[in-house]
């Protein structure tokens, strides 16, 4: 059974790969899967391009598998169709293919697996979408005070796999993201005669501030809190002394602080003014006492503190961050992923599915 799941799961991700679905554009991929989900016997429910399906099982917990259908722009430098996933037998190319259609097909083929089983516990697959533009009719909208886990839709309390590229190790950690618009004022004044205050220097001395200044809480799984600078404007002519100085600091936190309590301690070493674009994008950590850790822990799975973001930052409960292919490949040009990685993706799944249900026993 196993294996001709397998081969559907690799057929579903060729289709997949063969339609656009770039962020906010996923209605035609979200309908095929719709679909694909009904010819297999799975009612859905489609919440504007997310897709749910639930297997009801026994107790009041449930497992949500959690996967996103949209991808990024093809990059420029593709050598290859970024929409043709070709039909070599070993490998899926195509744009999407390794971020994130291997974890939406393998999470799908293991839902697929327990749909005749009895669990102790509640099963769901959450097909989403905006994921790669973090846009608020996905995750943010599921996960929310008005998706179908809080109006009662889907039953909670839930723990939740996010389906991205790790290998299947289990990333137990993801740093967060805080995004800061720094702004210097001075006084404008002619370059000649010195005058004015130069808000280029004032930013200067923010920027080397910011770059000394050490956070003292210091995660065990992720280390310090990081940032850099990575944007700075200046000035509209050589001879005039500016005014406004604009520069952009990213930061990664950490979770022993909240993104407020961070911008709030980097206010205090700047004269410029710093504005977050969001403070949504918190940090996560897995539940060291929790069933998706013990599953982890039962199963010998590797573990690692991963440095880039997902969905899990707006999920707001218990997760880890598992699924096929490599995060190196996210993004780049002629995307690939093995049909072997999304093999072994469906039996790992599978038994990761099973250990956690013995945790709850």
């Amino acid at each position: 059974m196993i294996e001709k799941l397998t081969q559907d799961a690799v057929a579903l991700l060729r289709d997949m790969v063969r339609i656009p679905s770039v962020t906010f554009g996923e209605d035609a991929v979200c309908t095929m899967l719709a679909a694909r989900l009904l010819d297999w016997g799975i009612p859905c429910v489609r919440y504007g391009n997310n897709l749910t399906a639930l297997k009801r099982g026994s107790g009041n917990r449930t497992l949500v598998l959690d996967a996103h259908i949209d991808t990024v722009p093809a990059a420029e430098s593709y050598t290859r169709d970024p929409l043709d996933p070709g039909d070599d037998a070993q490998t899926v190319w195509g744009l999407g293919s390794n971020d994130d259609g291997g974890s939406v097909v393998a999470m799908t083929a293991a839902f697929r697996y327990f749909l005749g089983r009895d669990l102790p516990f509640h099963l769901v697959l959450a097909l989403t979408c905006e994921e790669e533009r973090a846009g608020a009719g996905g995750s943010q909208w599921l996960y929310g005070s008005e998706g179908p886990f809080a109006s009662g839709k889907l039953p909670g309390p839930y723990d939740v796999i996010v389906g991205e590229p790790t290998g299947m190790k289990a990333a137990t950690s993801e740093r967060g993201l805080l995004v800061l618009d720094g702004t210097a004022r001075g006084v404008s004044g002619h370059a000649a005669r010195n005058e004015g205050v130069n808000a280029l220097y004032i930013a200067l001395e923010d920027i080397a501030a910011l770059r000394a200044h050490r956070f003292a809480r210091i995660s065990e799984k992720m280390g310090p809190v990081r940032l850099n600078v990575t944007q700075i404007q200046a000035g509209t002519v050589h001879n005039v002394v500016p005014d406004s100085c604009t520069f952009v600091v990213d930061v990664r936190p950490n979770e022993c602080y909240t993104n407020e309590e961070i911008l709030e301690e980097l206010q205090s070493v700047c004269r410029s003014s710093l504005t977050a674009r969001n403070l949504r994008n918190r940090s996560s950590a897995t539940a060291d006492d929790g069933p998706l850790m013990k599953a982890v822990r039962a199963l010998g799975i590797e573990s690692y503190s991963s440095p880039t973001t997902s969905d899990w930052m707006r999920i707001g409960t218990d997760a880890v961050k598992m699924g096929p292919g490599e995060s190196a490949r996210s993004h780049k040009a002629d995307e690939f992923i093995r049909v072997s990685e999304i093999a072994d993706a469906v039996k790992q799944y599978i038994q990761f599915i099973e250990t956690y249900g013995n945790t709850l026993e």
